[in-house]
């Protein structure tokens, strides 16, 4: 079978946008908002006179679990809005008929627990694609996000003024919204798009101002309108977070002490769009990573924990070609030793000089994004141990890294987008470059989306090297019934891992899905989803059949909210593994396999709940070979501000083949059992909205114990190698702790006390019991850290108006409200 994938991906293109010469009608709801010159005070109490005058948005739907039902007269709810040359602000009167059962779990900032909330998603362009949401918690607490044609990204931080009451009534939410926070086109008159949520946890109902229908499209694109607003200007954006840390670590009896200053800026350039830049930076209190002993053929993919590099990346994320952690992350280079000679100190990060970037959204729809870094050289430390002389030799060149996004978003729900990643290194060093195109297209009706793309890597060192990436699909997105159908390659010279991480390369796959749902509840069943998948897979280079697999899957939710499911998933037949040989052109075979599993997850609105409970047993067809995952995830809520989390899972293989080791004529591999233990306790004390104190705990243990050992013959089977002496039993160990007091004591500001502890060990052993292994692992030496780090926001505006005189109105609790435009809410937010 032959085919042209650009001539595919051009066809899809081309219908695409055929079906976008009309756009589907929606019915959009408008409010008009009103001006005022006296603002009121944010404290959750609507009873300035201001709000007498201001229009009501009312009439709310059910968006969840029964779609398109109105709002019962007992939850009436009704939203006003006002502005001034300052910002937006919301009042939101919400009923209840039983206020002291209203649900208000604390939980630390961008954190929704057991809450009832008011949700707003705001979108200054009125494009129905890139929205702002700001959620405010009965329990006064914040989260805001990004939300790009329905992703969400909520690692995008924004300051913003919120408060809550609970009255005999219901409650009250009285929220501001600086214009610096939201983007807006220039213009006398603004349109702004609008709609806002409210979720009634008890019931776990969410109705929507506008209404949602969940039949199809995606969420963004059903908001109504903002009215009413002109003669605003966009004010300037441009904020300092200074910082300061200090670092007491003990390790192998030595303690060292260590003091960091820095900065970051961000800058409002226009209407659109944001310089980011980190001058001198420090990632010192960014949480542990969960490390496994792995024994695949590929790396371990960590999630990024430092948050210039997790927060406002909605662009960069854009083709999946940007792996932050390759940006200060291990060298790339090793030593090349001489005789006599060993490593005395390798460098386990390479240390990060600047970081910038500079990302938005034009009023016509194009989004720009810009990232660039540059990090310094690192060397080993090589001794030789004959004369005791010490030299150093360069593992890692200063290094440039740069990504550039266009995004062109148009229609409701559609895109094009080109991404460019570039990684240049000094002298010799090994350069990459690797560009991608994507287009995604929803057709009018938003019932079909089609897909595609193309993507080129290339690599020079000592030589260099093109890869190509490709794909197209299409899926029916609407309705009880859903299909998709896609086809996706990789060709084995692919490689992003300069900056990306690559994975699997040198295949082809034919995907195929079927999936059925409930669009409404049923029965004692509030939602059932149940999917059906095919993938068959073959190596491109040279040809061979990998694997054909099925696989099922199904979710069901009771109305009383208990959630259950389960699936079954077989290979059919032989499957050829290609990656396992770690050689280009070798394959070991698998016996075919099926699993079966079960979970199910109890209501989360008790006190006592069970997050997930999970079986997984996968029979290989070969005897005794199999493996067993099972996994409980309890949680306990003491109460709003004490909770409890607890995960334990074990895994376990029997006689599972894998690769041990290889010479220039032969690839071993080992027949193994292989055991993961997992326990993860986390603990959360909330004291108010803005302080918080949270514990996390992780110990993981892996133990291998190979039987026998093989040659890899050239068709792929094994034959038994008795005389294999090399030694691969092995047990490791991963302990961390982490105990953190966050306390939000400003705006946007931040202090921050971290206690970590952290051990890990590994031995060329296996069989200890548990007694003697955690005996032996608290034998290893310790890493004890103790680190303070104060961040500030400072905004321009606000330092500005330092500078006069400022008029000051005080509650009867003395608490400052208002100075010349500040907002401080009782009860509520006032941080970022």
């Amino acid at each position: 079978m032959t085919f042209n994938l650009p001539s595919v991906l051009l066809l899809v293109l081309l219908l695409s946008i055929s079906n976008l010469l009309a756009q589907d009608s929606i019915p959009r709801k408008s409010i008009h908002a009103v001006r005022i010159s006296t603002p009121p005070k944010i404290d959750g109490v609507l009873d300035e006179e201001v709000w007498n005058n201001a229009t009501v948005a009312s009439g709310f739907v059910e968006r969840m679990p029964t779609n398109g039902r109105a709002i019962p007269d007992s939850l009436h709810t009704e939203v006003k809005i006002l502005y001034d040359d300052k910002g937006i602000y919301f009042g939101a009167v919400m009923n209840d008929p039983s206020p002291e059962l209203i649900l208000k779990e604390l939980t630390e900032r961008d954190g929704i627990g057991n809450d009832d909330f008011f949700f707003i998603l705001l979108n200054g362009y009125n494009d129905r694609q890139q929205s702002l949401q700001f959620i405010i918690t009965a329990a006064g607490v914040q989260y805001d996000a990004k939300m790009t044609n329905g992703k969400e990204d909520s690692s995008w931080n924004a300051v913003w003024y919120s408060a809550v009451d609970i009255n005999e009534h219901g409650w009250v939410a009285e929220i501001f919204i600086p214009y610096s926070e939201v983007r807006f086109p220039e213009g006398d008159i603004q349109v702004w798009g609008l709609n806002m949520e409210r979720e009634f946890r008890r019931a776990r109902t969410r109705y929507s101002w506008n209404h949602v229908d969940n039949t199809k499209g995606a969420f963004s694109i059903y908001d109504g309108e903002i009215h009413g607003i002109k003669d605003i200007k966009t004010p300037t954006r441009l904020a300092f977070q200074p910082y300061v840390s200090t670092y007491i670590n003990s390790y192998d009896k030595t303690t060292d002490v260590t003091t960091n200053a820095g900065m970051d800026i961000k800058y409002g350039i226009n209407d659109g769009f944001t310089l980011d830049m980190i001058l001198i930076p420090d990632f010192g209190q960014t949480k542990f990573d969960n490390t496994i002993l792995n024994l695949s053929a590929f790396e371990v993919q960590y999630a990024e924990q430092r948050p210039f590099f997790t927060e406002g990346t909605e662009l960069f994320s854009i083709g999946n070609l940007f792996y932050s952690r390759r940006v200060g992350d291990f060298p790339t280079g090793y030593p090349s030793l001489k005789t006599n000679e060993v490593i005395s100190d390798f460098p386990a990060k390479v240390s990060l000089l600047n970081a910038m970037k500079v990302s938005g959204r034009t009023k016509n729809g194009l989004g720009i994004g810009v990232f660039n870094a540059v990090t310094e050289s690192a060397n080993a430390r090589i001794l030789d141990t004959l004369t005791g002389i010490y030299r150093k030799e360069q593992v890692e060149p200063y290094a440039n890294y740069n990504v550039l996004v266009f995004d062109k978003r148009f229609g409701q729900n559609n895109s094009v987008s080109f991404v460019n990643t570039n990684v240049l290194r000094e002298g010799s060093g090994r350069d990459a470059n690797v560009s991608g195109l994507y287009a995604n297209i929803t057709n009018k009706e938003n019932t079909w989306y089609y897909q595609g793309n193309i993507e080129g890597s290339w690599t020079q060192s000592d030589k260099s090297k093109f890869g190509l990436e490709a794909s197209a699909g299409t899926s029916k997105i609407s309705g009880q019934h859903r299909y998709q159908a896609s086809i996706f390659l990789r060709t084995k010279d692919y490689d992003i891992d300069d900056l990306g991480y690559t994975g699997r390369t040198n295949y082809i796959n034919y995907y195929g899905y079927y999936g059925y749902r409930y669009l409404k509840p049923r029965g004692i069943l509030n939602t059932m989803f149940l999917n059906f998948n095919l993938n068959y897979n073959r190596r491109l280079e040279p040809s061979l059949y990998n694997n054909f697999n099925f696989n099922f899957n199904s979710s069901f939710t009771t109305k009383s909210f208990y959630s259950f499911g389960g699936g079954f998933e077989s290979s059919i037949f032989e499957t050829n593994d290609i990656y396992e040989p770690r050689t280009f052109g070798r394959h070991v075979k698998v016996p075919a396999f099926y699993s079966g599993w079960l979970w199910f997850a109890t209501d989360y609105r008790k006190k006592f709940t069970l997050s997930e409970v999970y079986v997984d047993w996968l029979v290989y067809d070969q005897k005794n070979r199999d493996r067993l995952t099972m996994a409980v995830e309890p949680r306990y809520r003491f109460s709003d501000k004490w909770k409890l989390f607890y995960r334990s899972e074990l895994t376990m293989h029997r006689r599972e083949p894998g690769y041990v080791s290889r010479n220039e004529s032969e690839i071993y591999f080992g027949e193994r059992n292989r055991n993961t233990f997992e326990n993860r306790l986390e603990s959360q004390y909330i004291f108010n909205n803005r302080m918080a104190l949270s514990f996390a705990f992780r110990h993981y243990y892996a133990e291998v114990d190979y039987n026998r050992y093989f040659n890899l013959e050239t068709n792929g089977e094994l034959t038994e190698n008795s005389s294999y002496s090399a030694q691969h039993d092995a047990t490791y160990n991963s302990w961390n702790v982490d105990l953190r007091f966050s306390w939000w004591f400003a705006p946007g500001s931040q202090l921050s006390i971290l206690y970590r502890n952290a051990i890990e060990s590994y031995d060329l052993v296996s069989g200890m019991n548990f007694s003697d292994n955690f005996t032996h692992l608290f034998d290893q030496s310790q890493l004890n850290s103790v680190s303070i780090r104060i961040n500030y926001f400072l905004d321009y505006n606000r330092m500005r108006g330092w500078l006069k005189k400022p008029t000051i109105e005080k509650s009867d609790d003395s608490m400052v409200y208002f100075s010349k435009g500040k907002n401080k809410g009782r009860n509520g937010q006032f941080l970022n």
